[in-house]
């Protein structure tokens, strides 16, 4: 299939401009920090050390026992990538991919180990820390902020595994590693990484201070900073800021454990903290399907349906889900037993947006627990891969001329702009340089069903044209109408001249959807015994290749439905009509 072009491109003129002043913003950043570096009063952790250990917080993250076997016969898969240690050490080893390397340095893996209750496990476990502890492996990449956050709230809550049986020497050097750690994190908080990384900074220094005895001095601090970013970056509605559903995953899998923490202490939870926790439980239900996996937009790949089940317990097992969500751009459609979740959201801010996607009025459609139509969602690892998920092809809406709606900060320019660019994606990422700014919404309730309108203007600065959907979900969830319509955007909205354009309406599929017939109308079956047909006016109807990236097992080839159709110059063919209609129910369902 064709994918979306998505990457900065230096003969764009105000991309280019926003390039440059972000280079210049953050140039001018890294100057200030080492400027203050050098008239900053000591780091509050510079005099203490860590004496002892008091509580070890609980681990949400389930965990398997069987990767304790992999993990004696040298086998290390992590992040979709496996590495074959031959009995050695992996830290001796070039990682096969960065993912990879942030797994194995953050050390959450040490769970699986835990969880084999073994004395060979507890061996091993000890030993890979040891080696850590020694120097060995990359220090670049374990020294990154998001890595040792992961890494110290990995150490205190698998502390019990890792002292069990240790002598007196490794538990001093253990306490000699949390310190570092902590130190390491509290001067990345001074000197102002991204923000996502300052909140992962900031849990794990609450943990540090709850946990240990020595540095209280820090808990304060990082209980100030922790209030000030939750409160930043969660919105009233419970999403991120990033509208990423996996990191807010993450985080609260950490932020439960971390509350009843301050509980454990006799410590007052912060009110941030409580409230940030209630509003985002209720979100991730809007996100999830019946299959009891979270839908894929902006940067959701495979979901750990057992981890996701955990957290819902907390807000309560027959709490319904939110169904509209303006601040964080998502809503749901909920009829019979069809599901529809749509991303009607702009563009994140810059620098909460390396993973979003270009894939505002994409949608995800499911039929009780089997998924029907889908985005593409994001693989674990490969740079080149996470590029193609991230494009607008990749996600089931309209794609103009084979561009994406989003321009993200990547290669482009002559060599010095491509030096500078690199520079900025190891700063901040591959983020979202720009994207749909002007992004509506209105969903309605009238005798046809369930009404859900939404627009963005992503193509209006480089092609000068508008895209609108229209969802219409039947009240029996029988039927689900749609309608695509691309408009001129309005004067001085976008620099191009009017012309045809190229137009792809794309529905990825699930992999289990059995696709028949040809023409404009189609059959869709699912594996449970339900048939759908689709049908569509206005354009050429397709059946192409795709790829599932968030498969559990890896990348899965799939196929698309792609409805074709040009838009003349003066706004002809500029509306689309489809339709998905349930004609056979699964088994023993109405």
């Amino acid at each position: 299939m064709a994918w979306g072009a998505a990457w900065w491109d230096s003969a764009r003129g105000p991309d280019r401009w926003r390039f440059y002043r972000l280079l210049g913003r953050e140039a001018a950043g890294l100057a200030r920090a080492a400027a203050a570096r050098l008239s900053a009063p000591p780091d509050i952790l510079a005099r203490v050390r860590v004496s002892g250990l008091v509580i070890a917080p609980h681990d949400l993250r389930t965990a398997d026992a069987t990767f304790a076997d992999d993990i004696y016969a040298g086998l290390f898969v992590f992040a979709g990538r496996s590495l074959a240690a031959s009995g050695g050490s992996p830290f001796d080893y070039a990682p096969p991919s960065e993912a990879w390397a942030e797994v194995l340095y953050g050390f959450g893996w040490l769970r699986h180990l835990r969880a084999a209750d073994t004395a060979l496990a507890r061996a091993n476990a000890r030993a890979f820390v040891a080696d850590f502890m020694a120097g060995r492996g990359d220090p670049a990449l374990a020294r990154r902020t998001p890595v040792a956050a992961r890494r110290l709230i990995s150490f205190l809550c698998q502390s019990p595994l890792v002292l069990e049986g240790a002598d007196h020497g490794f538990y001093q050097a253990f306490l000699k590693a949390i310190a570092r750690n902590a130190q390491q994190l509290e001067r990345d908080l001074r000197r102002g990484v991204p923000p996502q990384w300052q909140l992962n900074a900031a849990v794990a220094l609450c943990y540090a201070g709850l946990c240990c005895e020595g540095i209280q001095p820090i808990l304060r601090r990082a209980t100030r900073v922790l209030s000030r970013e939750l409160d930043r970056q969660v919105m009233a509605d419970g999403g991120h800021r990033s509208r990423d559903p996996r990191f807010a995953m993450e985080l609260l899998l950490d932020l439960l454990p971390l509350r009843q923490s301050y509980l454990s202490r006799n410590v007052e939870p912060p009110g941030a903290l409580i409230r940030a926790i209630d509003r985002m439980l209720p979100l991730l239900r809007l996100l999830r399907h019946a299959d009891a996996s979270l839908s894929h937009f902006n940067g959701m790949g495979a979901t750990a349906a057992d981890q996701l089940a955990t957290l819902l317990v907390y807000d309560g097992a027959l709490a319904r889900p939110l169904m509209h969500a303006p601040n964080s751009g998502y809503e749901r459609l909920e009829a019979g037993r069809v599901v529809v979740v749509a991303d009607v959201g702009a563009s994140p801010p810059l620098l909460d947006s390396r993973n979003a996607g270009a894939g505002c009025l994409s949608f995800e459609m499911s039929s009780g627990p089997q998924r029907i139509v889908i985005n593409c969602g994001l693989p674990e690892s490969g740079g080149d891969l996470r590029r193609v998920a991230r494009s607008t092809a990749a996600h089931s809406t309209a794609c103009i001329d084979d561009a994406s709606s989003c321009r993200f900060l990547g290669s482009g320019g002559w060599w010095g702009e491509r030096a500078a660019a690199a520079w900025l994606v190891r700063r901040l990422g591959p983020v979202v340089l720009r994207g749909p700014r002007d992004v509506r919404s209105e969903r309605t309730e009238t005798a046809d069903g369930l009404v859900l309108a939404a627009r963005h203007d992503g193509y209006a600065p480089d092609l000068g044209l508008v895209h609108e959907r229209r969802w219409v979900l039947a009240p029996d969830g029988a039927r689900l109408d749609g309608t695509d319509a691309f408009r001129r955007a309005g004067r001085g909205a976008g620099r191009a001249r009017p012309r045809e354009h190229a137009v792809a309406v794309r529905f990825h599929l699930h992999p289990a959807i059995a696709v028949r017939g040809a023409g404009a109308e189609l059959e869709l079956a699912s594996p449970l015994g339900e048939v759908w047909r689709f049908s569509a006016e206005g354009g050429a109807v397709a059946i192409e290749e795709s790829v599932y990236f968030a498969g559990l097992s890896g990348a899965r080839r799939t196929d698309q439905i792609v409805l074709h159709l040009r838009l003349g110059i003066d706004g002809e063919g500029s509306e689309v009509h489809w339709s998905f209609r349930r004609l056979a129910a699964a088994p023993g369902r109405g």
